[in-house]
């Protein structure tokens, strides 16, 4: 069992956590500098990075590594990020591979990177809009689960979280806590709706805070019980194959947290052509459109099946995809990928056609 540290604390506590190390630095998401500030952290360096999935490259590493190296970061130095998936990313993955390793922690700001990019270890960059292609499985020393950086973060930004939040209670509901994340999450969006986002996001602080702290357990615990994803940590890739080849055909124009929404669909629906559970893609339909998510991939299953052999996850002429059977209850099945796109036309509808259900 390997050892995730997150630390559920403010903003202003994250520097006496990091008292024992003597030269910090910071490298942010250029639009969290006031959190930065906030830290209050004597850092010895601080690298602000355009954290877009564009900038999620090679390129972006090197300059990281540059940069550290001018500032002279030795083998006792401590990299920490602050930001969202894409700068945790980024920052671990320079970390583990600076001098073979340099110790490293986060500050993530973003929902979807406080339940899920910063933690569990899994660090890399883009290959020609191949999602993490190139990376580490290494560690933080801890991750800092702060609530200050959601009480002002945007009702999309909110949004974009959403899906691997329930991602998390559709793989381990132990305490029914889907049933309340897709409560709170509908009525911030019908908050939203009438164009009071942001007060309802404050309204719902307390239990969002309380969702992602569960989440976060979820995932630390399978995380460390699997750090090298060779059984149960696959879970956690609950409809990831088909997000990545439906962000990998918008060319990005596609968020990660909009295709994953449309991914956990696309595997309840294959699930259902595979006759291992019925309604259940409707049920999911209704709650994710009733949260505000989108539901409907916007390309032909046909068009994804090439990025999807390409995915991270292939072993082989298979790919392990994981499949939702209810609430708390999903399996992996080693499929090619053309049986799964023949399944699911199938039951479903046409693969040649753009716009449609899947």
């Amino acid at each position: 069992m390997e050892k995730i540290n997150i630390i559920d604390c403010p903003l202003e506590d994250v520097k006496r956590h990091l008292g024992g190390y003597g030269s910090i630095f910071i490298i942010h998401d250029r639009n969290v500098g006031e959190i930065v500030e906030r830290l209050g952290i004597e850092a010895k360096g601080i690298f602000p990075i355009e954290a877009t999935e564009e900038r999620k490259t090679l390129v972006t590493l090197l300059e990281i590594e540059e940069w550290l190296l001018e500032k002279g970061a030795d083998r006792e130095a401590f990299v920490l990020g602050v930001g969202g998936g894409i700068t945790t990313d980024l920052v671990g993955f320079a970390a583990s591979v600076y001098k073979r390793g340099v110790k490293f922690g986060f500050v993530p700001t973003t929902l979807l990177s406080q339940v899920d990019a910063a933690i569990g270890g899994k660090n890399g960059v883009n290959l020609d809009s191949y999602k993490n292609i190139i990376g580490v499985i290494r560690q933080p020393e801890m991750t800092f689960i702060c609530p200050e950086p959601l009480e002002t973060l945007p009702y999309q930004q909110i949004l974009s979280g959403a899906a691997e939040l329930l991602k998390t209670f559709i793989i381990n509901n132990k305490d029914n806590e889907y049933v309340r994340a897709v409560n709170m999450l509908v009525n911030i969006h019908e908050r939203a709706s009438g164009g009071s986002a942001d007060a309802a996001v404050r309204e719902y602080s307390e239990t969002l805070r309380e969702l992602i702290a569960a989440a976060a357990k979820v995932k630390a615990g399978i995380a460390g019980r699997d750090p090298n994803e060779r059984g149960e940590r696959r879970l956690l890739n609950l409809g990831h194959t088909f997000a990545h080849a439906i962000e990998k055909n918008s060319r990005e124009s596609v968020s990660h947290g909009q295709a994953v929404s449309m991914g956990i669909i696309l595997a309840a629906r294959l699930a259902e052509s595979l006759g291992l559970t019925e309604g259940l893609s409707e049920r999911l339909e209704a709650d994710f459109a009733a949260c505000g998510l989108p539901v409907e991939n916007p390309y032909g299953i046909d068009t994804l099946a090439d990025a999807m052999k390409k995915d991270k996850k292939a072993d082989g002429n298979f790919v392990h995809f994981v499949l939702p059977l209810g609430i708390g209850r999903v399996e992996t099945r080693e499929l090619r990928v053309e049986d799964a796109v023949e399944a699911l036309t199938r039951k479903f509808c046409s693969p040649f056609t753009e716009n449609v259900p899947y």
